[in-house]
């Protein structure tokens, strides 16, 4: 049992993580080209929570969706028998 909630706590930051860097790479397309200017700015501006609280209110939109549709989902399958 313990060994399924680590999988899932796993999987569950992965997905967090993975939406971090998609938000991050939208939302400021310099990063690729050159980082170290981007992580300069936020040194200056002193803004390092704002990218993990967006990403978290993405993640958390995301998580709720997908509980959703499982939970949709799992009211139509057949019971075993």
């Amino acid at each position: 049992m313990v060994e399924k909630i680590k999988l899932a706590m796993k999987k569950e930051i992965l997905y967090y993580f993975i939406t971090l860097a998609i938000l991050a790479l939208i939302m400021h397309g310099d990063l690729l080209s050159d980082p170290f200017s981007r992580l300069e700015i936020m040194r200056e501006k002193s803004n390092y929570a704002h990218p993990f609280a967006y990403a978290f209110i993405v993640y958390g939109l995301f998580f709720i969706l997908r509980k959703t549709i499982d939970f949709i989902a799992g009211k139509f399958e057949k019971p075993p028998k």
